[in-house]
């Protein structure tokens, strides 16, 4: 596939304090880290988990998840280039609209708004379930209510404040994976002495269930990669945030390096611990794996401790996804795709009112999973899940065309700040794996839905594009 207009692709000039559009650079490397993992380490690992395990069962859970994380670190080699290249806030659109077209850059950012938009509003409702076991008289809409407000604010003082508080909701999501994996791994080799039990297993002995390694077949360890590259979703918010970060040729490298390492650790490691501890076929989604296993060495309060750390998750997942739509909705309206009123910054370089639009969003999803959860929130949850894929898609194919036609230009490769590595095979590997799980949804008639309602959302984008934005070009074109 050739790019649709001619592009030339050379290194942008960083300055330190703030970006040439007026968003302030304030946020290094370790605010990107935390922002990748907090947008990555939600409920798909808290709760979803324990589903991965049964269906593949644990060695087949242990390697669906390595395969994500390869996934993750090639899209991540693709992304990390771009990012430099373009460091620009809401960089999915640029990537796509300067390598490969302006209808691509349009359709991606609109896709990874809605994904996100969606997200928020889950989220709240989640997090609202979760406080009814502490607050059973409280209404959940209230929680709702208060937890919209709480990240707005946080949102609406300083991409810097964000980036602070968004650390500071990791840490707490960190600290419960490396406590279950020490002190789980560490009741694995027989030291749990919390634990009144004598029957906590020993080592690996429950990857070797009663139907072998693979219980369910290969097959279920394929359908579960499916749902493990929806897990990692959100890796790739530090090219959203490319445009607010203080030396991106430095910083976005190192984040990049850092977020893929502590990923494999924390996801691969903590399902390793969980598949050894708990038989396959006690797992599910009636309980949170990490409160068994908890529960199963002795830790106090496991359930409480665990609902709190959720609760931070899924806000801390909300925080991200808030900050993702109001950077998609800005960058489009920089492009002259969106209202320019989007484009209207506060003194602090805040968007605000592409963060209001973008809160309002989340708060439709929020409505429509209580009126129409059938039918509306059905299509958005569907488009969600398709647009995370679709979205890496973008970035590796963008990064295929930008460093083919730098290369044409006559852009020296060796003076590139950062590179993927083994060109072009990285980002021809990473999209076709990602195109190749799109193709697996098509057979499993629980994701289905997906497939349809996001190719019909995107042929819809690619529409609305050439009627809206196309034919004026052409007009005006010689």
């Amino acid at each position: 596939m050739e790019p649709l207009s001619p592009v030339r692709l050379e290194p942008q000039p960083v300055t330190p304090t703030a970006t040439d559009s007026g968003l302030r650079r304030s946020m290094g490397p370790r605010h990107l880290v935390m922002i990748a993992m907090g947008g990555v380490i939600g409920s798909g690992l808290f709760l979803s988990s324990g589903y991965t395990i049964s269906q593949a069962g644990p060695l087949g859970a242990v390697i669906a998840y390595l395969i994500g994380a390869f996934v993750v670190y090639l899209v991540m080699a693709c992304l990390g280039e771009l990012a430099i290249a373009y460091p620009v806030s809401g960089a999915f659109h640029i990537y796509a609209a300067r390598s490969i077209g302006p209808a691509t850059g349009f359709t991606t950012a609109w896709l990874y708004w809605l994904c996100w938009a969606v997200a928020i509003g889950s989220e709240f409702t989640a997090s609202g379930l979760l406080m009814q076991r502490w607050f059973p008289g409280v209404d959940v809409w209230i929680w709702c209510v208060i937890f919209a407000a709480v990240l707005f604010g946080l949102n609406a003082v300083s991409s810097k404040f964000f980036g602070e508080s968004e650390f500071w909701f990791a840490i707490a999501k960190v600290g419960a994976i490396i406590v279950l994996i020490v002190f789980g791994g560490a009741a694995l080799f027989g030291f749990h002495p919390l634990s009144e039990g004598a029957n906590h297993p020993l080592m690996f002995e429950n990857f070797n269930t009663s139907s072998g390694f693979f219980p369910n077949g290969f097959t279920g360890v394929l359908v579960t990669a499916l749902a493990v590259f929806y897990a990692f979703s959100g890796s790739e918010l530090i090219g959203v945030a490319a445009g607010e970060t203080t030396d991106p040729a430095t910083s976005i490298p190192k984040a990049m390096r850092t977020t893929v390492i502590r990923l494999l650790i924390f996801f691969v490691g903590a399902i390793a611990v969980i598949a050894a501890t708990i038989p396959f076929e006690q797992v599910g989604l009636d309980e949170s794996p990490f409160v068994t296993v908890f529960s199963s060495i002795g830790i106090p309060f496991a359930a409480d401790i665990m609902n709190f750390v959720i609760i931070t998750a899924l806000l801390s997942a909300g925080n991200s996804g808030l900050f993702s739509c109001a950077r998609m909705l800005y960058s489009l309206a920089d492009e002259g795709h969106a209202p320019r009123v989007l484009k209207k910054l506060t003194r602090r370089g805040i968007p605000m009112v592409a963060l209001s639009v973008s809160m309002l969003g989340g708060l439709a999803s929020l409505i429509s999973s209580v009126v129409a959860p059938e039918t509306v929130y059905l299509a958005l949850v569907s488009v969600a899940g398709f647009a995370v894929v679709g979205v890496w898609m973008s970035i590796t194919a963008s990064h295929f065309f930008h460093r083919r036609s730098f290369v044409r230009n006559g852009g020296d490769v060796a003076a590139l700040p950062y590179r993927a590595p083994l060109f072009p095979l990285v980002p021809i590997l990473a999209f076709s794996l990602c195109l190749i799980s799109l193709v697996g949804i098509a057979f499993d008639p629980n994701q289905v839905a997906a497939l349809y309602f996001g190719l019909t959302f995107v042929g819809a984008c690619y529409a609305f594009f050439y009627f809206k934005y196309g034919r004026k070009r052409q007009e005006t074109s010689p």
